[in-house]
């Protein structure tokens, strides 16, 4: 997802003008994008001249950090070291599931490139069907 860096934007609107979804706004005088309405197409990155609008791959280490975070705030919750153990393997086995699902949508879009539209489709006609487990798990 792009984000705005607050310190280089300026306020001038060009990206809000160009976003053919209305899913930029000026709040406090600088660009915001509302996740949900973004379609990821880029057009904001070329919009902005001062390069404020910024690919999400540069918020990996603060999105590790909050997951971090989010782990060490729950595992305050369990006093005793055995506990403390299971808890860290139960997050282990969530983030492995996250990176599972991750691993298997970039296969199915890395495959739909030649009819994306038909090809996501049957896919997800596919785990529908299949009680969602896909094939080849």
């Amino acid at each position: 997802m792009p984000w705005v860096s607050q310190e280089l934007c300026t306020g001038c609107g060009l990206c809000v003008s160009q976003c053919p979804v209305d899913a930029i706004a000026l709040t406090d005088g600088a660009a915001v994008i509302e996740e949900a309405e973004c379609i990821r197409c880029g057009i904001c990155h070329d919009a902005c001249p001062r390069q404020a609008v910024r690919h999400d791959s540069e918020r990996i280490p603060q999105e590790v950090a909050d997951n971090l975070r989010w782990v060490r705030g729950l595992l305050k919750h369990f006093d005793q070291p055995d506990d403390q153990a299971a808890f860290i393997d139960r997050m282990r086995r969530f983030f492995t599931k996250e990176r599972k699902v991750n691993e298997k949508t970039l296969a199915v879009i890395a495959e739909a490139e030649t009819n994306p539209d038909a090809a996501l489709e049957a896919a997800i006609a596919d785990l529908t069907r299949s009680g969602g487990e896909a094939s080849g798990s």
